[in-house]
């Protein structure tokens, strides 16, 4: 039904200028954004978006977790809602397409659906998810629709929130509500996402767009090697029990191992520290964080047996202790398989060169497939930068990904 309005194509110079707008809140000296979740700057780009809303004759919604949302009702109002949409937080100093992008061309085409005077079977939902980055805790929005955020993420058993608590009092969210903000599957026909990919795989192959097939699992460790402090000028080498040896060791030890063994796997080690702090001691204590992704699930599990066990043989080779313990862990997601199909049929009709892609960063997309079919289309990052002030994609790509996502919402709902 979708080719009875072949026409149709979003509005460019309004997407573009909305997107200089936007880009505005919470822009910084070096051409980036800072809009951390629920900061002032977040607030505000939350207002600007739902004056879009409004202005566009849409319905403005938000949910007991801060998701805000622009709706196009359906004919029927028991029909299920197709949901659309990214986030408009960034980390720090962040670029101005990570996110964002995905917010206001899930906008756009709501508005040309609208203008167009098409009543789409099933109401259209274009959504900002709450602190999609992880200033507070990562993928709230999109967890709380799936019903996966209660009071108890603020418990300060594990550590202090109350500065957490405080910016979700300020932006009018309160906790013990939040479970509130769970859909009902059966009142959702699926997920749609344009982002950004974050890589250089589609510019270096100049291709137009991804289309995602799989997003990768993640799990984080927090790895601890326990030793001996000692005089660094009288303890010999084969006396020292130095944790930051073993640390050092496993650090070198699990890149190699993960380069060997999983091409398509990562692993990456950071927030080392050391007791005691001192250049003229023997290290006692060494910690560190490790994190490794792969987009199988099966696979991901066995590489954290093979670097739970890595560890363990560090720490014998250096006569230490080790403790390892999980603090994250976040499955492995495949699209759904009849939504990739409709993305490339919309890329075929629009004659887009494409390719499926598998994302190694985590996206609403992921948690909302776990409740609901989902799928993902990824823009060309030129150089692969994100994160970063001099992200950039090239404004024909990002008119590309609107259309192809306007004509698979007209496949899907028509």
């Amino acid at each position: 039904m979708a080719s009875k309005w072949p026409e149709l194509r979003i509005n460019s110079e309004r997407l573009l200028k909305d997107f200089e707008q936007l880009a505005e809140i919470g822009a910084t000296v070096g051409g980036g954004v800072s809009r951390l979740a629920l900061s002032n700057e977040d607030l505000a780009a939350r207002s600007w978006f739902a004056d879009r809303v409004e202005e566009a004759g849409l319905k403005v919604r938000d949910d007991e977790v801060g998701n805000l949302s622009g709706l196009l009702p359906a004919a029927d109002p028991a029909a299920k809602t197709l949901m659309i949409g990214s986030h408009l937080d960034t980390v720090p100093n962040g670029g101005r397409y990570d996110g964002a992008i995905g917010v206001l061309i899930a906008l756009e085409c709501l508005r040309r659906i609208n203008e167009a005077g098409i009543k789409p079977r099933c109401c259209l939902e274009a959504i900002n998810f709450t602190d999609e980055e992880g200033t507070w805790k990562s993928l709230f929005g999109s967890n709380g629709v799936i019903g996966k955020i209660s009071a108890a993420d603020i418990d300060d058993a594990l550590q202090e929130n109350m500065p957490f608590r405080a910016a979700l009092y300020r932006a009018g969210i309160m906790m013990e509500e939040a479970q509130n903000a769970r859909r009902d599957p059966q009142s959702i026909l699926g997920y749609l996402e344009v982002h950004i990919e974050q890589g250089k795989t589609l510019h270096d192959k100049g291709l137009d767009l991804g289309i995602v097939d799989r997003i990768v699992g993640r799990t984080t460790y927090n790895v601890v090697f326990y030793g001996e402090a000692a005089h660094a000028g009288t303890t010999t080498a084969d006396e020292r029990r130095d944790a930051l040896q073993g640390a050092a060791a496993f650090i070198i030890s699990a890149h190699k191992l993960v380069r060997a063994n999983y091409p398509e796997g990562v692993v990456n080690c950071g927030h080392v520290s050391v007791k005691p702090e001192s250049f003229n001691v023997v290290p006692a204590e060494a910690s560190l964080r490790v994190e490794f992704r792969h987009p199988d699930t099966e696979t991901l599990k066995e590489m954290e047996s093979r670097l739970a066990r890595l560890a363990r043989d560090c720490a014998v080779d250096h006569r230490l202790r080790v403790s390892t313990e999980r603090a994250l862990h976040r499955a492995a997601e495949r699209m759904s398989g009849y939504l990739v199909k409709q993305i490339e049929c919309a890329c075929r009709a629009e004659a887009v060169k494409c390719m499926p892609i598998a994302s190694y960063s985590g996206h609403n997309a992921q948690i909302m497939n776990q409740m609901v079919p989902a799928g993902m289309i990824f823009l060309p990052s030129v150089g692969g930068l994100s994160h970063n002030p001099r992200e950039f994609t090239e404004w024909r790509h990002v008119e590309l990904g609107a259309n192809v996502l306007l004509r698979t919402i007209l496949q899907l709902t028509m």
